[in-house]
């Protein structure tokens, strides 16, 4: 296919729209993008997609997100790689800003009190529902798989219990899945994509066997400018961040602690959360943990990336430390979510446009693949510890007070709701903060 195929104008439109409907976190983003590009538009076909959602999975970052970058890029270049990507999280990125000051400035007003009490519970189900899913997809039955379960396990008791810093139970994990694949390869297969293999849609414009384009062919020396650009792209505003306040400022402590975090984000954003919570919540204190569950929350309920929560992480923080002075509370805010937005992004622009043409074709050679399935098998258990946190904070959200039987329920009713009767998401987050408004203003929660 020529780059001109699609129109530029046309694919900014597409992408633009993307960003405004990608509701149900990666799963629905790409069958979003699946339906739309695949079966009507026909822009790309089944295996090439399929392709291309197979190398961002086995990428840290946002894999919705990259994969529209992957097909921007595919088709228009570079520009049409940044502007596939960009326009995925903008959307969401202006309506969190806005939610979270919603938030800060108005959070105590009764009925919205009521309404996040509600929204809590449902928060703390989705989560079991991501270590369903995601253990579903990895674990497999305990006789077929005993050394991911292994895993699993230690790595619900390492951060749940012991504390172990997030990157160290990366890192563990991925040498587990590097000598495992050798050992016991069977266990160590990767696991399927979001879309089933073999439909047939017709020609598309970039078919099966269209001869990859010259820009996505490998040279060294276009991978060097595009390492280069983006290492100026993290420099300069870094450095800038640290000449204005210092290095210990909270802005170039945010950059600095989301660029760690975006390099840590295999297995989706409900992996990196228990590294966000520690730092952003135990270590630099920049919200609380009840926070923390109203902007996962907030995350829930908006199109683009689950990730994107690091931007409400980001504004909390802004003003609550005030890093514009008292005077521009707001401002000091969206800067800050700008900041953390940008260093949580960049890494995944860079590995599509640096590594798209080195990395595919890596895919499904097991030296490459068992590492990340042990990493995922770590993740259910990192995720089954988020779980129990938010289900800790839930019960008891005053410690050592009464149970709150009455968000338990709620939070059992959307987990059933969830898991047994398959409710989309943003129905069941909404039915909760209807329950919790009501119970408010009936005076019982």
């Amino acid at each position: 296919m020529s780059q001109g195929a699609v129109p530029f104008r046309e694919a900014l439109r597409f992408w633009l729209k993307l960003g405004f409907i990608s509701f149900g976190g990666p799963a629905g983003q790409i069958a979003i993008m699946h339906r739309e590009l695949v079966e009507q538009r026909r822009w790309i076909s089944e295996r090439r997609f399929l392709h291309a959602l197979n190398y961002c999975m086995l990428l840290p970052g946002p894999e919705a997100q990259q994969l529209a970058t992957y097909i921007g890029w595919l088709m228009h270049r570079t520009w049409g790689g940044i502007a596939a990507g960009a326009l995925f999280v903008l959307p969401s990125l202006l309506l969190l800003i806005a939610l979270s000051w919603v938030y800060v400035a108005f959070g105590q007003i009764d009925w919205v009190a009521g309404i996040f009490y509600g929204i809590k519970p449902a928060v703390a189900a989705i989560v079991l529902q991501a270590v369903w899913r995601i253990g579903g997809r990895t674990l497999r039955r305990p006789s077929q798989a005993p050394v991911l379960w292994a895993v699993a396990i230690a790595s619900f008791v390492a951060i749940a219990f012991l504390d172990v810093p997030f990157p160290w139970i990366v890192l563990a994990a991925g040498l587990i899945g590097a000598v495992g694949g050798r050992g016991w390869p069977d266990q160590f297969q990767a696991g399927g994509a979001h879309t089933s293999k073999g439909q047939v849609h017709g020609p598309s414009l970039i078919d099966d066997h269209t001869p990859t384009p010259e820009h996505a062919r490998f040279h060294r020396s276009r991978l060097a400018r595009v390492v280069l650009v983006g290492a100026i792209l993290w420099l300069t505003p870094m450095a800038l961040l640290v000449a204005w306040h210092g290095w210990d400022s909270t802005l170039a402590q945010m950059a600095w602690f989301f660029t760690k975090a975006a390099l840590l984000t295999f297995g989706g954003a409900y992996a990196v959360l228990p590294y966000v919570y520690q730092g952003a919540v135990e270590h630099f204190q920049w919200l609380t943990g009840p926070q923390m569950i109203d902007g996962l929350a907030l995350g829930e309920t908006t199109p683009g990336p689950l990730i994107m929560v690091v931007a409400f992480v980001g504004f909390v923080g802004g003003w609550a430390r005030q890093v514009l002075g008292p005077d521009a509370l707001f401002l000091g805010g969206a800067l800050a979510a700008c900041v953390v937005t940008w260093f949580t992004f960049l890494p995944s622009f860079l590995f599509i446009l640096a590594g798209g043409p080195l990395v595919e074709s890596t895919h499904g050679q097991m030296r490459f693949t068992a590492p990340l399935t042990g990493v995922t098998a770590a993740v259910v258990g990192v995720i089954a510890s988020l779980a129990l946190f938010f289900l800790r904070h839930i019960a008891w959200p005053v410690p050592g007070g009464p149970v709150d039987w009455v968000a338990l329920a709620i939070a059992a009713a959307a987990a059933i709701a969830l898991l047994r009767f398959k409710v989309g998401v943003i129905p069941v987050i909404l039915a909760c903060a209807a329950a919790g408004l009501l119970l408010r203003l009936a005076g019982l929660a």
